[in-house]
């Protein structure tokens, strides 16, 4: 699966599992680190952690392997890394202090809404 649809699959997976205020943005043209960043939001440790597990979990059945984890254990900002993609799970405070979304605003939005879940 190629960068695009790997963005696609996580974006439905997260949007599943409950997860909030999913945005993706293009960032291949700004550096070489990935080309797609995911951010949402969970409401709770709890609810970050298992959105990081069910994630990692859908993908790996699809052979798609977590290259990188971080964050996990105290689960306010939670990263994983897919290659491709980079998917930043986050506290409600923790992203508002952070605002990636602003951080990365000359990236490009990739609209995936309306999304179908047929997972």
């Amino acid at each position: 699966m190629n960068s695009l649809e790997l963005c696609e699959r996580v974006v439905r997976s997260l949007d599943k599992h409950k997860a909030g205020n999913i945005s993706a943005i293009g960032v291949s043209d700004l550096t070489i680190v990935t080309d797609y960043f995911v951010v949402a939001g969970g409401t709770s440790a709890n609810h970050v952690r298992s959105l990081a597990d069910y994630l990692e979990d859908e993908l790996a059945a699809e052979g798609v392997i977590t290259l990188r984890t971080e964050g996990y254990n105290e689960a306010k900002w939670v990263l994983l890394d897919f290659g491709g993609v980079v998917v930043h799970l986050f506290q409600p405070e923790t992203r508002e202090y952070y605002d990636l979304e602003r951080l990365w605003k000359d990236g490009q939005q990739v609209d995936i809404l309306p999304w179908t879940t047929e997972d």
